[in-house]
């Protein structure tokens, strides 16, 4: 018997992996876990019949030859499946896009690529190998890549998400019904979680980045926790968010959290406490008669491992040309083509910076004729600036809250540095770059090889 097999508590990633993991290995059985993901639900009781799935019961007294595991890499996530299976002379081949977790199912071949949804890496075999798939199949896997992938927002989202997505469209996805099985919040209990959630908000900051926790006493386990938190998360644009909820039934403690920073690895933060997940998406459940003192644990084990965020000084051009207010439109208009910027800070006879000259300032002069008038008369009065250690999501903020493609950086009212639209962009592709290094560096390459 062979057999292909998920984590436990399936999700819909998880399910998606499975079906084509299906046409890889024609031969195989697929066989689910007792507990389905709340989110995947809907999606799996409309399938049931489809899926055709066996019961990890269905195993006992069966000898396995072979076994698949898809999303998972950790023993402990298929131990319903193994209590199962009699021999133990099976082989195992894992498709993982969990570099973090513990590999310890023993002899397992592992093929691992840093997707941002691990239906992705079986999606693009199928593609290499020039298999189809049906529709059905293609809609049920475009479900977990959007589910793991948020929707393609997460920062591990790579091109071969949307590679294996528009593979599936074309193989007949369903993108209304992909649509009906995210709906997030379905049930009267979820939507009454989610605005008890939303007024115990707290919100800190922490070496500059921006942190958001929420802590709720729960009187027994609730489905569809993780799904309040994502839209939580969705909502109120947090840069990290941990949510805690203590089942007093349970005597247990469940920490989500959600985090867009690549920086921070809520994985290996969450595994500190026994969990895992990804860097962007992780949990961890704590059995302890009280939640609280974990919870301001976990805040202070935050303030320890954090690194201080980025800061202007950190992505600035320091070597900054000015304008005086007393130059001409037209010198003015010289000196940015000679440049070859768009605008530039316009200081007083004491170096103060006293407003702002942009191109599209200098075109009004040059249309109502007046190119030798000074700087003054046409500049932008009262610039908004900031200091060197503004983070840059707060320069993110203010770039799109005021419209503006410069940021003039002051330091004791003196102009030491320049943030563009140019110098974000840049340090973004960098931290996309850099991340880029560390799969390569633990052998997960981004290209197909």
């Amino acid at each position: 018997m062979k057999i292909i097999v998920g984590h436990s508590n399936m999700d819909l990633d998880c399910i998606g992996s499975i079906v084509l993991a299906k046409y890889l290995f024609p031969d195989f059985q697929p066989v689910k876990s007792r507990l389905i993901h709340p989110v995947a639900k809907n999606l799996h009781n409309m399938y049931q019949n489809h899926l055709a799935f066996l019961n990890a019961k269905d195993l006992e007294g069966q000898h396995v030859s072979k076994m698949i595991v898809v999303d998972t890499r950790t023993s402990g996530r298929v131990a319903e499946y193994l209590d199962h299976i009699e021999n133990d002379d099976y082989e195992v081949e894992v498709f993982d896009h969990h570099p973090a977790d513990e590999k310890d199912i023993p002899n397992a071949v592992i093929h691992e690529k840093p997707y941002g949804a691990n239906t992705t890496q079986l999606g693009m075999e199928l593609i290499k190998q020039g298999i189809k798939v049906g529709p059905e199949d293609a809609t049920i896997a475009l479900a977990g890549i959007y589910a793991d992938t948020g929707n393609f927002t997460h920062m591990n989202v790579t091109c071969q998400d949307f590679e294996v997505a528009s593979f599936l469209i074309d193989s007949g996805a369903s993108l209304k019904l992909v649509s009906h099985f995210l709906q997030p919040l379905r049930k009267k209990l979820q939507i009454s979680l989610f605005h008890s959630v939303l007024n115990s908000l707290e919100y800190r900051t922490i070496q500059g980045h921006f942190v958001m926790t929420s802590y709720i006493g729960l009187d027994d386990e609730s489905a569809g926790v993780n799904a309040v938190v994502e839209k939580v998360f969705e909502v109120e644009n947090a840069e990290v968010y941990l949510a805690f909820f203590y089942i007093k039934k349970r005597k247990k403690l469940l920490i989500v959290g959600r985090n867009n920073k690549a920086a921070i690895k809520l994985n290996e933060i969450m595994a500190e406490f026994g969990g895992g997940g990804h860097n962007q998406a992780a949990s961890a459940v704590v059995k302890i008669d009280n939640g609280r003192p974990v919870y301001t644990q976990i805040i202070n084990y935050l303030e320890k491992i954090l690194l201080p965020a980025y800061t202007s000084t950190d992505i600035m051009t320091d070597d900054v040309v000015s304008l005086h207010q007393s130059s001409t439109l037209f010198e003015a208009s010289l000196r940015l083509e000679e440049i070859s910027h768009t605008g530039a800070p316009v200081i007083d006879d004491e170096k103060n910076v006293i407003g702002f000259l942009t191109l599209r300032d200098i075109m009004k002069g040059r249309r109502s004729g007046q190119m030798h008038s000074p700087v003054k008369g046409y500049m932008t009065r009262k610039p908004v600036t900031a200091a060197p250690d503004t983070t840059v999501r707060e320069i993110d903020e203010l770039m799109f809250e005021h419209n503006i493609g410069h940021l003039p950086i002051l330091e004791d009212g003196r102009l030491v540095g320049i943030v563009t639209r140019h110098d974000y962009l840049n340090f973004k592709r960098g931290v996309q770059r850099q991340r880029e290094k560390v799969y390569e560096g633990i052998g997960m390459l981004k290209q197909e090889v």
